[in-house]
C-alpha cells in the first residue's frame, strides 16, 4: 500500500508542476510581450515629446535672436542719434563762439568806422581852413 499510493501522487504532483511551468511560462511570455509593447509605446512618447521639446527650444531661440537683433539695431540708432546730436551740440557751440566773435569783431570795427569819419571830418575842417 505505501508503494501503490506514492506513484499516483508523485504524477498528479508532476503533472502539477507540469501545468505550473506551462502556466507560469504562459504569464511570463505574455507580461513580457505587454513590457515590450509598453516600451516601444513609451520610446515613441518620449521621442514625440523629445521633438516637440527641441521644436519648442528653436521656436524660442529663433525669438531670442530676433529680439537680440532688434535690441542690437536699437542701441545702434541711439549711438548714431547720440553722436549727431553731439556733432549738433558741437557744431551749435561751434557757432555760438564763432557769432560771438564775430559780434566782438563788428563791435571793435564799428568803432574804428566812427574813429575814421571822425578823423575823415577832422581832414575836412583842416581842408577848408587851409582853402580859405
Amino acid at each position: 500500500m505505501r508503494g501503490r499510493g506514492r506513484k499516483p501522487v508523485l504524477v498528479g504532483l508532476a503533472v502539477l508542476m507540469l501545468l505550473g511551468i506551462a502556466v507560469y511560462s504562459r504569464l511570463w511570455t505574455i507580461d513580457y510581450r505587454l513590457s515590450s509593447d509598453e516600451t516601444q509605446l513609451l520610446r515613441r512618447q518620449f521621442d514625440l515629446a523629445s521633438r516637440d521639446a527641441m521644436d519648442e527650444s528653436a521656436e524660442w531661440r529663433f525669438k531670442y535672436d530676433r529680439e537680440v537683433e532688434r535690441s542690437t539695431k536699437c542701441v545702434k540708432e541711439l549711438i548714431q542719434i547720440k553722436e549727431s546730436l553731439q556733432k549738433k551740440g558741437n557744431a551749435a557751440a561751434n557757432a555760438s563762439r564763432k557769432l560771438e566773435m564775430l559780434q566782438k569783431e563788428n563791435i571793435g570795427l564799428l568803432e574804428r568806422v566812427e574813429t575814421l569819419k571822425q578823423e575823415l571830418e577832422g581832414e575836412k575842417l583842416k581842408c577848408s581852413m587851409q582853402q580859405r
